[in-house]
């Protein structure tokens, strides 16, 4: 069987939390049901940039700093998950590559994941503009970013 031209999706990267895949901080998710129904349209490959990173679910919560110019990823407890981070981010983005996906659609707010929103490292629940450890590599490789409250305009 060969494929026409016509046959083929666009593969576009999710957030599997988006998904309602139980990787979240916390063992939960975030579903978006209306996600979820772009698989009529598109191939969706779920990732979670923490978990490919060697992350466990559930995991302590965690926060972007900022500390001598550089991005560094602290759990709520205090301990520096910065090299997990920055492995799931390179992992994803091996996978990106691999199926040439273009468009990834991520969790706002999340340290791997923001699009534009991150919490501001303090664990007080302000959210303040930045974008987490993979959006940022995803977008330096050219890979078109959306969040869950804008993925309508693709």
């Amino acid at each position: 069987m060969t494929l026409g031209k016509g046959d083929l999706k666009m593969n576009i990267l999710v957030s599997a939390c988006l998904l309602g895949v139980n990787c979240k901080y916390n063992g939960g998710n975030n579903i978006v049901e209306n996600i979820i129904k772009l698989k009529e349209k598109y191939n969706i490959i779920p990732i979670c940039p923490e978990q490919l990173g060697g992350l466990a679910t559930p995991r302590e919560p965690s926060e972007i700093n900022v500390k001598n110019n550089k991005m560094v990823v602290i759990s709520n407890c205090g301990n520096d998950l910065t090299k997990e981070f920055l492995i799931g981010a390179e992992e994803s983005l091996k996978i990106a590559k691999m199926l040439n996906c273009r468009v990834a659609i991520l969790k706002e707010r999340s340290p791997s994941c923001g699009t534009s929103k991150i919490y501001d490292g303090k664990f007080q629940g302000n959210i303040i503009n930045g974008m987490g450890i993979t959006a940022k590599l995803f977008l330096e490789n050219g890979i078109k970013l959306y969040n869950e409250n804008d993925f309508i305009n693709i």
